[in-house]
């Protein structure tokens, strides 16, 4: 049990970690050059994003702790993951929506080749994702949003 513990805890540190190299490059930027940006109407306010991506990060991390030693592929859910932090290296990071923009298509992709491949192995490890697909989704109008509304 206590390994179950153990790598359940790992698992989320990792996602989580995930989190924290984005924010790196997220953190001086929305307090600088993020604000000067125009922004659609439906963009949420600043102080609900860490609360969501803190808990979409540990729905990641369960998720695969339930699939982990079953026969899955994990090769979406790295690639979505590794992809998930460069989003916000380009965005605040570069200070470059456009090609942030370019880049979240591939990750919305692979999150949902994540779920497609989880989905088979343990159900409930799949619909644990489809939260931050739904975030991302949305991320993803916004992104573009401010891509038009920045030109």
């Amino acid at each position: 049990m206590a390994n179950k513990i153990l790598k359940l805890i790992l698992f989320i540190g990792l996602c989580e970690a995930a989190g924290l190299v984005g924010s790196i490059f997220t953190f001086s930027s929305v307090t600088s050059w993020y604000p000067t940006l125009s922004k659609p109407f439906f963009t949420p306010p600043g102080w609900v994003f860490g609360p969501v991506w803190i808990t979409l990060y540990l729905l990641m991390g369960v998720s695969l702790f339930l699939v982990w030693g079953k026969k899955v592929n994990l090769r979406w859910f790295w690639i979505q993951l590794v992809l998930n932090a460069l989003w916000s290296v380009l965005f605040f990071g570069l200070k470059n929506p456009t090609l942030a923009f370019m880049e979240i298509i591939p990750l919305w992709i692979c999150i949902l080749l994540t779920i497609r491949s989880f989905l088979p192995v343990k159900k409930e490890a799949a619909w644990l994702l489809f939260p931050y697909l739904a975030w991302v989704s949305l991320a993803t109008i916004l992104n573009f949003s401010i891509v038009v509304l920045n030109r």
